[in-house]
């Protein structure tokens, strides 16, 4: 079993398991939710990053030990750890950070202070509306960076492009820091998609684009270890270490560029949409 997508570490695995893995406990999990505005998902207690998780992200927990936790991410199965301390109870949300990234503000006007800064795809539970901005229980974020569960944005390329120039992080999934596979999870999501968290879990998802048919803007372009999103038959965007941050690129440059680099030829094509 892959261990990203396996809830069970050497202490505990979920209920499903029974019988698939041998665990000294099996239990029905924990709902939980993140309550930091960015989180490392990392493959051991202390280790290194996997993946990241965004504030009000549902998580699954497994297992607690020494101020860690063993967790799910629900948004696509991701199996981690996380510090115990940016967990919370698992909250009903009702909206999401639909731009790049906000603010949290300790109150409803420009000039109080930011108490956290917020990123696309963050979850809130909206409790009243004051004006141009929505309270939550934490604080005031501007409505217009919201939008309510369900509503959905439509172009995964545009809200590519609308993280153009955000640094390059390997596991990031935020303005702050962001990979290859990380950009297309979080523009595909906003858009009420779902994709796997790395790319060679993403390379298996919609459906295969014949030799020599056109590419359309949203397909997806892959390399060994790596992703782009098509913005048209000869452009792309993608997050990557050539550049450090996310560019678009001619797509014949490109792969020329990249097979030079001596990281390989295109492997697969995919299209999600349509």
């Amino acid at each position: 079993m892959d261990r990203r997508l396996t809830p069970a570490n050497d202490r505990a695995a979920l209920d499903h398991l029974r019988g698939q893995v041998d665990a000294p406990r099996f239990v029905p999990g924990e709902a939980a939710s993140v309550a930091v505005p960015l989180a490392d998902l990392l493959k051991a207690p202390g280790g290194a990053r996997d993946r990241q998780l965004i504030w009000g992200e549902a998580v699954t927990v497994i297992d607690r030990h020494e101020g860690w936790a063993f967790l799910r991410a629900e948004k696509d199965g991701y199996c981690g750890y996380l510090p115990e301390g940016d967990l919370g109870p698992h909250q009903t949300v009702t909206h999401w950070v639909a731009s790049p990234g906000t603010h949290l503000y300790d109150g409803p006007k420009v000039q109080h202070r930011a108490i956290a800064r917020l990123y696309l795809g963050a979850r809130l539970r909206v409790t009243g509306w004051v004006g141009a901005w929505a309270e939550t229980s934490m604080g005031f974020v501007p409505a217009g960076h919201l939008r309510a569960i369900g509503d959905t944005l439509d172009d995964p390329a545009a809200v590519a492009q609308g993280l153009l120039g955000t640094p390059y992080l390997w596991g990031g999934n935020s303005r702050a820091g962001i990979d290859c596979s990380g950009l297309a999870q979080v523009a595909f999501l906003a858009c009420g998609l779902g994709l796997p968290g790395d790319s060679d879990l993403q390379s298996g998802c919609g459906s295969a684009i014949a030799e020599g048919a056109p590419l359309c803007r949203n397909d997806l372009l892959f390399w060994k270890g790596h992703v782009a999103i098509a913005l048209s038959p000869d452009r792309m965007i993608h997050a990557t270490g050539a550049f450090m941050a996310v560019v678009e690129e001619g797509i014949e440059p490109a792969i020329a560029r990249i097979l030079a680099a001596g990281d390989g030829p295109v492997t697969h094509r995919r299209r999600i949409l349509g």
